[in-house]
């Protein structure tokens, strides 16, 4: 029997918020190399444009397939060591291509002379792959009627400050960002949600943008998309719909202070900034070259690596564990936390017990319990026709509390992934 209340009270997260004097980010060494993810799976069949030998430039954007349009663009000089197949969660792959480093940057003048020649438009390409990797391709679809630009100078998760950062060092470039975004959108309206604490330094941004600054709760998952539409935006997101459906689209405060340096110096930011936490949650702010591997900015602060660590790609309540040290710092990379072996929580296929914690927390009001047994059975169409799947917010707090520790989270997340799999598979069977 429990020994303890069933009506406990729920525990309270709050976010990591940047103080009045924020350290700057600590800029590691240009790495020996890097690598870059292109979402377009490697057909061993295709011919390449591109070549293990190739010598690229900072700033290039390179379209291995002739055919389409994917694209990356590389933040190094140096010669094209790799290309190859990459596996990522749930059997998902990619194109990974590996460019040993030069010890200095030759930069490409593409970017600059596309500017010149065609304004921010003609760049669109481009900015896709800047730091915090802005769904340029939504918002530049004619068929979309985007109408509210949502700036979130918040975080998604907990112990990570990087958009924050961002937001209180890089105002002008931001205001050129925004600028530069209401011409490539079309949007009417442009939002900044943001902490309190970022008002005073966020006055800027108002009033030479027009923009309007909204503060947001610091108890987590407030900072989350789906809350912030119906905590700030008023418009709740149905469970069959996105927020781009409602014309309102998301994008980080780093992403809108890359296109506007982009925009103003003419040439691709290739730096990426994150939140780096240690195994005794020490934190830095961190400034590397996108496709650094991880391994490289462990090791600029000496924190060492043991068997049965674990590396993560985000923040302890969403992150995803990767298995590599060569894993590349990516352009929406906006934290690593490493756990040391000893300290990490535990899993189990336990069954549920229906406590009822998970369902006392979900800020979606879903009955969880009933939602992970049709999950953990595959059961993926009444899970979401039944349960509510598609109306978790994806905040993690389930998997917190559950006291059978099942990882419910990831069940979500497979279970979504899962849906979307089968539905991209009927609509091409119908083609």
């Amino acid at each position: 029997m429990l020994n303890r209340s069933l009506f406990a009270k729920k525990p309270r997260f709050e976010y990591e918020t940047v103080g009045s004097t924020p350290a700057e980010a600590e800029s590691i060494p240009m790495p020996e190399k890097a690598t870059f993810f292109l979402k377009k799976p490697l057909d061993g069949s295709a011919v390449l444009s591109l070549k293990v030998g190739d010598r690229v430039k900072t700033g290039q954007k390179i379209s291995p397939f002739p055919e389409g349009d994917a694209c990356i663009v590389s933040s190094v000089t140096g010669t094209v060591s790799s290309i190859a197949a990459y596996t990522g969660d749930y059997g998902q792959t990619c194109t990974a291509v590996t460019v040993a480093v030069e010890g200095e940057d030759d930069f490409d003048d593409s970017f600059g002379k596309a500017m010149d020649e065609g304004g921010v438009e003609a760049v669109k390409d481009y900015l896709a792959c800047i730091p915090g990797a802005p769904s340029l391709e939504l918002l530049s679809n004619p068929d979309s009627s985007i109408d509210t630009l949502v700036i979130c100078g918040v975080e998604k998760d907990l112990l990570v400050a990087t958009n924050q950062h961002v937001m209180k060092t890089n105002i002008t470039y931001m205001n050129a960002g925004i600028s530069a975004l209401k011409k490539i959108t079309g949007a009417h309206k442009t939002v900044i949600a943001l902490p309190q604490s970022l008002m005073a330094d966020a006055g800027g941004l108002g009033g030479a943008s027009g923009v309007e600054l909204r503060v947001i709760d610091t108890v987590y998952p407030a900072w989350l998309p789906r809350m912030i539409m119906k905590d700030i935006i008023g418009k709740p997101v149905p469970a069959d719909k996105t927020c781009e459906d409602l014309g309102v689209c998301f994008i980080s405060a780093e992403a809108v202070a890359a296109v506007g340096m982009a925009v103003q110096e003419r040439k691709m930011p290739v730096t990426k900034h994150l939140t780096l936490n240690g195994k005794n949650l020490e934190q830095r702010m961190v400034a590397a070259r996108i496709g650094t591997p991880v391994s490289s900015v462990f090791s600029a602060f000496d924190i060492p690596l043991f068997d049965k660590d674990r590396i993560i790609v985000g923040g302890p309540m969403t992150g995803a564990a990767i298995f590599m040290e060569d894993h590349p710092v990516c352009p929406d990379t906006d934290a690593l936390m490493i756990q040391a072996g000893a300290d990490l929580p535990e899993v189990s296929d336990t069954p549920c017990i229906n406590c009822g914690e998970c369902v006392r927390i979900c800020p979606a009001n879903i009955a969880v319990n009933m939602l992970v047994r049709f999950l953990e059975a595959r059961q993926y169409e009444d899970a979401a026709e039944m349960y509510d799947l598609y109306s978790c917010v994806e905040c993690g707090l389930c998997s917190y509390v559950c006291v059978s520790k099942i990882p419910i989270f990831q069940y979500i997340r497979l279970g979504k992934y899962e849906l979307d799999r089968i539905r991209k598979e009927e609509e091409a069977a119908d083609v």
